[in-house]
């Protein structure tokens, strides 16, 4: 904005907003949420749609980092444990108890980069890298205790001659220990986030990039360009918040320009998505030999959830993509452990995401903090807050970190509030989605079970909302495929904030997996007609 249209009597500047958040992925829509709630006024900007990179490319767990105790990441693996709980009873539409399977073999060695492994081959050089039973027993048993587990049941042994979690394994596995961990749906973990903020008050902006930023005082002043149009507008914030997961590093150095020696290092983790490969609903916890970890999950009742590599990724703007060597590695691994192996010719679906890991100098994206680190910079006049690293599971306490460092800013702030408040949906107890899905049943016995537990599981107390006063399934209108009706997806354009098809069917849900490229490109033209509409009265 010039200096003369700002001397102009009948000049407006943009609105002014306490905090205004760059990025909509997991952290960026927990900060919203959480300043939102403190009565900050809020704005959160998105490039593409909410959870498009990172967090919706997660192993979608939330974890303590069972493998982050050999690198003696003591404070982030109790706080994430803690932290399991807490948003597990904050969201048990989202969010459930699993058990995960840990086959022994005395062939498992450990990543020779960990702290562990270099302490016990200090100390005990004759066990040359081995993992040893005891080992493992003392990391579990460290993992019952360190977050003061109250919810999930403790860590127990398992006879896998016996044991149906043995079948599908090879029979060289006698032994297998298990623990509990929790699921999450990752990308609707960040909508409802969002919802969440803009019920409070935030202005959600989704497809508007920031081109400009600059300080003016005590404000800064932002240029954001809307994605779809090419519209630009100006917005003036007392403090900036940087959270733009991989491209972190890029706002930093080509948008507010601000120096500093802080750095992300990007780590792509790639996933595939098989057939079933057993029957029950519980995931395994594999060992390579090379010391890395992999899980194989239960996914969306038909499929398995097989993930992670950690490759260093060059470059934010280069879309990450499961590569065919990554595929052939999570094969191989898995196949190690199954009677029957596993080959590309099984995968129905692959994906990757980078994550925006703080970069500590480690020698191995394996290696590579999953801490967060949040950096502050008032030198120049307004302040910015900027977002390194983190993960899925401890969010909500890094949103409420991130508070306490603006606070200075902000002295009339009120305190931690987020801790047991539910998620839109979320207002049930965690053994309480068999009701729901009895309740939803009852209520409108159009529904046939497949659809209302994907409706629970999806919206919680919410699906009630979305299906209203309809008596029959054609009251719901068009069927899109897959249990999607009209009024579901209206339901996420209005209150979700989805805009395209990839928006419904692989974020706000996996649907993708079971509805047909022509199903979606019929839902895609159905949403911009809607839009196109809905732009249009809004113009008279």
């Amino acid at each position: 904005m010039s200096k003369a249209s700002q001397a102009d009597p009948l000049y407006l500047p943009p609105p002014l907003y306490d905090l205004l958040i760059v990025g909509g992925g997991i952290n960026g829509c927990g900060i919203a949420r959480d300043a939102a709630g403190r009565g900050l006024s809020v704005a959160l900007v998105e490039m593409n749609d909410l959870a498009s990179a990172t967090s919706s490319a997660s192993t979608k767990l939330f974890h303590g980092g069972l493998r982050y105790l050999e690198y003696f990441e003591l404070r982030l693996v109790r706080e994430a444990l803690i932290e399991r709980e807490r948003l597990l009873a904050a969201m048990p539409h989202i969010s459930w108890p699993m058990r995960f399977v840990l086959p022994y073999g005395p062939e498992m060695r450990f990543d020779t980069d960990t702290p562990a492994s270099k302490l016990l081959h200090f100390f005990m050089p004759w066990m040359k890298g081995s993992r040893p039973a005891w080992v493992i027993r003392i990391g579990l048993f460290l993992y019952d205790h360190m977050g003061g587990r109250r919810i999930l049941p403790p860590t127990s042994t398992l006879d896998l001659s016996k044991a149906p979690e043995g079948a599908p394994l090879q029979d060289r596995f006698r032994k297998a220990y298990e623990y509990s961990d929790c699921w999450v749906e990752d990308s609707r973990l960040v909508v409802l986030n969002a919802r969440d903020a803009e019920i409070r008050g935030a202005e959600i902006m989704t497809r508007s990039r920031v081109i400009a930023c600059h300080r003016q005082k005590e404000n800064w002043w932002v240029t954001v360009e809307n994605t779809e149009t090419g519209e630009t507008r100006e917005i003036r914030t007392r403090c900036l918040v940087n959270a733009g997961g991989p491209w972190v590093g890029d706002i930093l150095q080509n948008r507010t320009h601000v120096k500093t020696r802080e750095n992300v290092r990007l780590v792509r983790g790639s996933h595939i998505v098989t057939r079933k490969l057993y029957d029950h609903d519980k995931c395994y916890f594999l060992q390579g030999n090379d010391g890395r970890i992999i899980f194989t999950i239960p996914y969306e009742t038909d499929y398995t959830l097989i993930g992670t590599t950690d490759q260093d990724h060059p470059d934010p703007d280069t879309p990450p993509e499961c590569t065919v060597e990554e595929q052939d590695y999570l094969c191989d691994f898995v196949s190690g452990y199954f009677k029957k192996p596993v080959t590309r010719d099984d995968i129905v679906w692959t994906y990757s995401g980078v994550r925006p890991l703080y970069d500590d100098g480690a020698s191995s994206a394996t290696a590579a903090t999953r801490d967060y680190v949040l950096t502050t910079d008032d030198a120049d006049g307004a302040p910015i807050l900027n977002v390194f690293g983190g993960k899925i599971t401890t969010y909500r306490r890094l949103a409420e970190s991130a508070m306490d460092k603006i606070g200075r800013w902000f002295p009339d702030l009120s305190g931690h509030w987020t801790a047991g408040v539910p998620l839109p949906g979320g207002d049930f107890a965690v053994s309480g989605v068999d009701t729901q899905i009895q309740r939803l049943r009852e209520a409108y016995p159009f529904l046939n079970g497949f659809h209302a537990r994907r409706l629970v599981r999806a919206y919680g107390t919410d699906a009630f909302d979305i299906l209203g006063t309809a008596k029959t399934r054609e009251d719901l209108g068009r069927d899109f495929g897959a249990t999607l009706s009209e009024r579901e997806a209206a339901w996420l354009m209005d209150r979700e904030f989805a805009c395209t098809a990839q928006d419904i069917v692989w974020r706000r849900s996996k649907l993708g997996l079971r509805m047909s490229a022509e199903e979606i490109s019929e839902l895609n033209d159905w949403m911009q007609l809607r839009r196109k509409e809905g732009t249009s009265a809004a113009a008279e």
